[in-house]
């Protein structure tokens, strides 16, 4: 979900041909409105998203309050790690969400919120009408449809939508866009070089350098370059050290190289993600000092995941798997979860805990699955190889 949410950010700066889809921030006319009163009050962005959400609900058929609602959050589910935030930024768009004629703002918002919540089919749906409207979104759209296509592995079509989107956007955007897919189809190397060249020129945007970077980090790793991996993961981190996902990303590069003690530096204060807050947990799970805090912060993660299948929410499957694989120990469950979010996503991390927890539960079908997309994909991933026994 953070990849598509963070493409939409990058899209809104890199696209320079687009203009007008965004809509103004709005303020309140009373500052004093407050719906309700949570923890988050010492968080300032949250505090004042639930006044925004007070004063939408009050004017529901506002578009341009309803998309400022909406996209701010769409960002603090993807902070926050709380999907109750696309719910209501879903709540928000309902009258243009059926809408087949709805307005581009809509539109793109809507297809943003249906990938966070895995409905990547319905999320083609509208990114495909935005392009054939050839409105001001359909680059946006286009770029969100490659990254949508990539996450669920139809790599030719995204490369066909980076390659006609490539005039129109940034050289940082161009590349970062044939980044994924190639990265995927066993041109690592490719997909490096074009980055690394991007990032060369002069006046990239602080938030474009972050997400490129982390991309080129992410190739580095899988390539087994993890000098080149830790200089860009760390430059990355020195731009925008909040970033959830970066971090997220980070703390997997030093949990495969045994520095789990750095992870616990990293995450000690992101509990509230659940992505972040299993990194930290397995970080602990290796540290015999860290006991207490262990304890505490997986009997967190399990009543976290138990909420979310009480809500018949799938959007974590992948960060349960790998939660009953390690800190369960529970292999069978692992494997039933990795193959049915594989059926879905199939990122390196979608394969990585396929053939993972097919390896420990001994599930013929999960290694044969995971093989086959190696041998037919060209996908590298060091871990999932070694799982598989060496084969790719």
């Amino acid at each position: 979900m953070a990849k598509c949410v963070r493409l939409l950010a990058v899209a809104l700066l890199g696209i320079a041909t687009i203009a007008g889809v965004s809509a103004a921030p709005f303020t309140p006319d009373d500052d004093a409105v407050i719906l309700e009163r949570l923890p988050e009050v010492r968080d300032p962005a949250l505090t004042a998203l639930k006044k925004l959400r007070t004063v939408q609900r009050a004017r529901p058929d506002d578009l341009r309050i309803a998309t400022t609602f909406a996209r701010r959050a769409i960002d603090a589910s993807r902070a926050t790690g709380d999907p109750r935030w696309l719910g209501q930024a879903h709540a928000a768009l309902a009258p243009w969400w059926a809408a087949p004629n709805a307005p581009d703002s809509a539109v793109l918002l809507r297809a943003t919120i249906k990938q966070a919540q895995h409905d990547f089919d319905g999320a083609l749906v509208d990114l495909d009408r935005l392009v054939d409207r050839r409105s001001d979104a359909a680059a946006q759209a286009r770029l969100t449809r490659a990254t949508v296509r990539t996450v669920v592995g139809r790599h030719a079509e995204a490369l066909a939508d980076c390659a006609v989107l490539s005039p129109r956007v940034a050289p940082v955007v161009a590349a970062g866009c044939r980044a994924g897919a190639l990265s995927q189809t066993g041109f690592a190397a490719e997909a490096a070089r074009g980055l690394d060249v991007a990032l060369a020129e002069s006046g990239v945007p602080p938030a474009l350098r972050a997400w490129a970077l982390t991309l080129a980090a992410e190739i580095a790793q899988r390539d087994g370059d993890a000098v080149g991996a830790e200089t860009r993961f760390t430059e990355a981190l020195a731009i925008d050290p909040h970033d959830q996902y970066l971090r997220g990303a980070y703390a997997d590069f030093l949990l495969d190289h045994g520095r789990a003690a750095e992870v616990v530096s990293l995450l000690r204060d992101d509990t509230r993600n659940d992505a972040l807050l299993l990194r930290l947990t397995l970080a602990e799970a290796r540290l015999p000092a860290e006991g207490t805090a262990f304890s505490a912060h997986r009997a967190e993660l399990a009543a976290r995941f138990a909420a979310t299948r009480l809500r018949g929410d799938t959007l974590h499957r992948r960060e349960e798997a790998r939660y009953a694989l390690v800190l369960e120990r529970d292999p069978v469950r692992a494997v039933t979860l990795a193959k049915a979010n594989f059926a879905l996503q199939r990122e390196p991390a979608d394969l990585r805990i396929l053939a993972e927890s097919g390896a420990a539960a001994n599930d013929a079908a999960a290694l044969a699955t995971a093989r086959d997309w190696q041998a037919r994909t060209g996908a590298m991933d060091p871990a999932a190889t070694a799982a598989l026994g060496g084969r790719r």
